[in-house]
């Protein structure tokens, strides 16, 4: 295994453990008098929506990655880039819903919880369009001098990754979170 790859899935590791103890601190918080729950803002659909075809997407940009056709490798990583930025927009827009409704950090409850798990996965899925936004950069104006696609399957494995924290995160809300 690659020793890029296996850094990445340490560090997915230690995500995984990190989300798993606060969504356990959730559950165990949830059992006390006063808590107060929420209810998820639907715009969270459209931005899981927006994260399960980036998910899609980026598939079929490494596809095209590895079989050497930088147009469509192009094409496709420009649009995962697109949606993980959608993505991020939607979920801002989720926050100011929450926030609209006076459910805010300083509040008591489920809003604490949402605003942190929900916003450190958004942390996480920036650093994604960052390292999306680089690949693309050097799609277009890099040379490749050493034809790898090391960086790009990396890039896809954090990608899904990501997704699939995002879903596990908003059943969690909807399942366990709810009112």
């Amino acid at each position: 295994m690659h020793p890029h790859k296996f850094t990445l899935w340490v560090a997915m590791g230690s995500l995984i453990m990190m989300f798993a103890g606060l969504t356990s601190a959730f559950i165990v918080k949830s059992n006390q008098v006063g808590w107060k729950s929420v209810t998820l803002p639907s715009v969270f659909w459209l931005s899981t929506l927006a994260i399960v075809l980036s998910s899609g997407s980026v598939h079929l940009a490494l596809r095209f990655f590895r079989e050497r056709e930088m147009a469509r490798y192009r094409l496709w990583m420009g649009i995962t880039l697109a949606l993980g930025i959608l993505f991020v927009g939607l979920q801002w827009n989720g926050f100011t819903a929450l926030w609209a409704q006076q459910i805010t950090f300083r509040g008591s409850g489920a809003g604490q919880f949402l605003y942190v798990i929900f916003g450190l996965h958004a942390l996480h899925v920036v650093g994604g369009v960052v390292v999306l936004s680089v690949l693309l950069a050097k799609a277009f104006f890099g040379r490749i001098k050493i034809y790898s696609s090391i960086p790009v399957e990396i890039a896809a494995t954090y990608w899904h990754f990501v997704d699939l924290l995002w879903i596990y995160l908003l059943l969690f809300f909807l399942l366990i979170g709810g009112n």
